[in-house]
């Protein structure tokens, strides 16, 4: 996947980085990552990105989730962290605390837990999130 820069009158190409984790596997283990993240099997563990997660429809979650931005159909059995903005739709099952920027929920949501938006900063740590006031 590339995607064209524009810098004056040149075209660049630049590498596009996400990962995968497809149908039908399993990961055991935390996973910290820079760019995009796709998962549609299961990952039993933390899941760490500065960029985006996208949980598929028979995407599976058994862990905390940090990031700057989340779409998930999925089910999240843990905490979701996002600087930005969270979007839970389709069939996507929650069970855990929200901290996030902001957040979109469709009404075929099943959510339980907390919720906390708004004016507070998500700090991406692997060893945990911390949540700042300004």
């Amino acid at each position: 996947m590339f995607k064209l820069k524009q810098t004056g009158s040149q075209s660049t190409a630049s590498s596009f980085s996400a990962s995968i984790i497809g149908a039908g596997n399993t990961i055991t283990g935390d996973i910290n990552s820079t760019a995009d993240i796709r998962i549609d099997g299961t990952v039993k563990g933390n899941v760490f990105s500065k960029a985006k997660i996208l949980i598929g429809a028979d995407g599976i979650v058994e862990g905390n989730i940090y990031c700057r931005e989340a779409d998930i159909n999925g089910q999240v059995c843990g905490n979701i962290h996002t600087e930005e903005l969270l979007h839970l739709k389709g069939s996507a099952a929650v069970s855990g605390d929200i901290n996030t920027g902001k957040l979109f929920i469709e009404p075929t949501v099943n959510f339980n837990g907390q919720c906390h938006m708004g004016a507070n900063i998500v700090e991406l740590k692997p060893e945990m999130a911390i949540v700042v006031n300004e």
